[in-house]
This record gives structure tokens, C-alpha cells and sequence, in this order.
């Protein structure tokens, strides 16, 4: 059996880390602690709960699902993706992409983070404005044994009163900028709607990887 490359599954991996708790406020407390908190709390969490997740795959899709869906910025992510394919499209058609795009990555990468290991240590580095009032740049580390630590940034903007992720980058690798080039011929060519339906088919899949 092919194994994954092992870039792909940290890019998941670190956006679960990057996924905020669901009921922490803007201003309870920084971006770089929020990110910090969570990831110690997913770390934990996969560790406990190995061994029910390899017995039990829906338990682990529900588990990823539910932090995709308490506080990653979908849609927003989706159209930086779409880019300008975003442009005059519908939010209901967005949605549909955005909801395909991450069915597609949980399918194609999910089952290997039981293979992860997860005695690492997060170290934040630092935490920068975007331009244009865009957000806020959270830069950190995975410090794991016997290898160099991984870069990762995460890329957040307020919602409401709730910081969201819209975009991970691993070793200066960005989730948004890898999709949007994978997915632009095939936006060319097709609508938004003809690709999401081909995602959610398997027909194509997001390859985290290229």
C-alpha cells in the first residue's frame, strides 16, 4: 500500500491545531493563545482517544467534523480559493464548494492522523497584523524528537466576536494558494457548482500535497 507523504497529513493535522474553541470570545484572549490552548487540546484529545477512533472511523470524522465546523472559516477560505471564480458567485454556491473541498480532504487524509504522533510541543513565535486590517499572522513551530521543527502560520480574522482560520501554511506552503492552483483550470472549464458535485463524487479529489 502507497503511504501518505507525510506533508499532507501535518497540513490537516495543523488545521485541526488551528481550529479555536467554539465558545472562546475575541477578547477573552490573544489569537497566539487561543491557537496554543487548542492545540494542546486536540493533541490530548487524539492521544486518548486512538484507540476508539481505530475502531471507529465515524467517530473520527464526527470528532473532525465537529472542530471544522465550530470555528474554521469555510466559506471565507473557500472563496480565496475560488479566487477570481469567486467573483458574482452565489453564497449558496461558495458553500457548496467550501463543504465539498473539506469532505474531500477529511476522505482522502483523515484516517491518517491516527498515524500521527502526537508527543509534540506547539511554541508560538510570534504574532503579526496582516495588511489591511485583513487579520492577524500566528507563526509557530511543531517540535517533534529527533527531526526539525515544522513551521506553521496560521492566517485568522475576527468573526463577530470569535477569531476564525482561513488559511494554514506549513513550511511556507498555503492551504489557499495550493488549491487555488489545482482548482483553476477545472473552474475555467466548469462551474463552481460541476466541480464541487465532482469533489463530492470522489471524480477529483483536493490533493493537500501538490
Amino acid at each position: 500500500m502507497k503511504k501518505t507523504s507525510p506533508a499532507p497529513v501535518v497540513f490537516l493535522f495543523s488545521l485541526l491545531l488551528a481550529l479555536l474553541p467554539a465558545f472562546a470570545s475575541a477578547q477573552a484572549t490573544t489569537p497566539s493563545k487561543l491557537v496554543l490552548q487548542n492545540s494542546q487540546r486536540i493533541l490530548t484529545t487524539l492521544e486518548q482517544r486512538r484507540p476508539e477512533f481505530q475502531k471507529n472511523r465515524a467517530a473520527l470524522e464526527k470528532f473532525v467534523a465537529s472542530e471544522f465546523d465550530a470555528t474554521f472559516d469555510r466559506d471565507y477560505a473557500a472563496r480565496q480559493v475560488l479566487g477570481r471564480h469567486a467573483r458574482g458567485a452565489s453564497a449558496e454556491d461558495v458553500k457548496v464548494f467550501a463543504d465539498a473541498l473539506a469532505d474531500s480532504l477529511m476522505r482522502r487524509y483523515g484516517s491518517s492522523l491516527l498515524d500521527f504522533n502526537t508527543k509534540l510541543q506547539v511554541r508560538i513565535k510570534s504574532e503579526t497584523a496582516l495588511p489591511r486590517g485583513l487579520g492577524v499572522k500566528v507563526s509557530s513551530e511543531l517540535l517533534r524528537q529527533g527531526g526539525e521543527p515544522i513551521p506553521v502560520d496560521y492566517l485568522m480574522r475576527k468573526s463577530g466576536n470569535t477569531w476564525k482560520v482561513f488559511d494554514v501554511m506549513v513550511e511556507g506552503v498555503s492551504f489557499v494558494q495550493t488549491f487555488r492552483r489545482q482548482f483553476d483550470n477545472e473552474l475555467t472549464q466548469k462551474s463552481i457548482r460541476q466541480v464541487a458535485a465532482e469533489l463530492a463524487s470522489g471524480k477529483v479529489t483536493a490533493d493537500a500535497g501538490r
